[in-house]
């Protein structure tokens, strides 16, 4: 193919990708009720999924400390087209989410008719744990990060005589970039794997440098999250968690590549 054959094909990925995701956030936009007052408001109520699982494991250690009776919140809009504008925003990012499944076997379309065939083989499934990690990073960021940030920064005060009133675009933007770039950070393993299997990276490497890549982790925490440090601690753990399953991931694949190796050596010895 011409590159502009390819350019060709990679557009009717690409709208076919987008079509996915305007199609799911038209229904995101329709179900305006549930979305925001479930779903988005979710991690700012204290009926929600990750304080009454708090709640239980506090009664069975006797300690109510882990019971959140109140979450002082208050959401004002103080621009005409804020709650427009959140609505539209909002619908998009969840259908992204909820897509992405579809939008990466779309991409995956596309570039894997370009590897070997041997290169194919090895990046078997590669769609399956993309998505997989990407949905454990989402779910680790809606369930975990953001109601424990919105509570944070709910009840952190400079002084009793400044009250939190957060405008609607805040809210959304912090909760979206929470539970987005935990999804994105989550990709760490894939990344590893590849880089490996290039030969940027290996075990012996990972762990030199360990002390290393808990300052880059922190690092990332900052960027992808709000500048408080409960939201950054809470997506380096698991992230340092990832980082040493990486080394696993790093560790497998060299042996792989030895074994192979071994294995057409004694081919070339046979022959």
């Amino acid at each position: 193919m011409s590159f502009l054959d390819h350019l060709e094909e990679l557009r009717w990925h690409l709208i076919r990708a987008l079509i996915a995701i305007m199609t799911i956030s038209i229904v995101v936009f329709m179900a305006k009720d549930f979305v925001w007052d479930t779903v988005i408001f979710g991690p700012a109520q204290t009926d929600f999924l990750t304080w009454r699982m708090l709640c239980k494991v506090g009664d069975l250690i006797n300690s109510q400390a882990l019971c959140i009776d109140d979450i002082p919140f208050m959401i004002q809009s103080r621009k005409m087209t804020g709650q427009f504008t959140m609505h539209i925003t909002s619908s998009f990012v969840i259908g992204l989410i909820v897509s992405f499944p579809y939008v990466f076997w779309e991409i995956w379309r596309f570039i894997s008719p370009g590897l070997y065939s041997k290169e194919r083989q090895l990046s078997r499934g590669a769609v399956f744990f993309v998505t997989l990690l990407f949905m454990m990073g989402v779910s680790f960021g809606y369930f975990v990060m953001a109601p424990l940030a919105v509570n944070f920064l709910a009840n952190y005060q400079v002084s009793s005589l400044v009250q939190n009133e957060f405008d609607i675009t805040s809210y959304v933007s912090t909760v979206s970039m929470l539970v987005l770039g935990s999804g994105i950070l989550f990709q760490l393993p894939i990344v590893v794997y590849f880089l490996t299997k290039v030969g940027l990276v290996n075990p012996q490497l990972m762990r030199a440098y360990r002390k290393h890549a808990i300052v880059v982790i922190l690092i990332l925490g900052a960027l992808l999250t709000p500048p408080d440090p409960l939201s950054q601690i809470l997506i380096a753990i698991p992230l340092f968690g990832l980082y040493q399953f990486s080394i696993f991931i790093s560790g497998r694949v060299i042996k792989r590549q030895a074994r192979e190796l071994k294995n057409e050596q004694e081919e070339v010895k046979e022959s």
